[in-house]
């Protein structure tokens, strides 16, 4: 099944967390995006049901191997587009707020250039 771009933006935001607290609940999850309870209790509904999430009795989420691909792909995305809109001279918040954007819509060829792109950068 396709996930779409809120669900890919949840997948995500539960990556990034998981990196900063050993613990992740739904309230880290509304607090990090600003969503209502309501909403991000359904979005997680949805997700686990369809095998991006896991979440225990205690109410811990956690990736499946399935949630973590793709949250990996656009956690890449958006840290590779938001440094390139950084190096062309957009400011860092406007960058970020970009970024979020595109790395769901662009396409596995431009991003794949950018990647290339982006490491060659880099080295310099």
């Amino acid at each position: 099944m396709a996930i779409k771009e809120s669900g890919e933006m949840y997948l995500e935001t539960i990556l990034v967390l998981s990196q900063k607290m050993e613990i992740v609940r739904a309230i880290d999850v509304v607090k990090e995006l600003g969503y209502s309870k309501p909403s991000v209790s359904r979005a997680m509904s949805i997700l686990k049901n369809d095998g991006f999430i896991k979440v225990s009795d205690t109410g811990a989420i956690t990736l499946t191997a399935k949630g973590r691909k793709i949250a990996e792909t656009i956690y890449e995305r958006h840290n590779v587009i938001s440094d390139l809109l950084e190096m062309i001279g957009v400011s860092k918040d406007v960058a970020i707020e970009d970024a979020c954007r595109v790395e769901h819509y662009i396409s596995e060829e431009t991003f794949d250039a950018l990647r290339k792109f982006h490491k060659k950068k880099e080295k310099k």
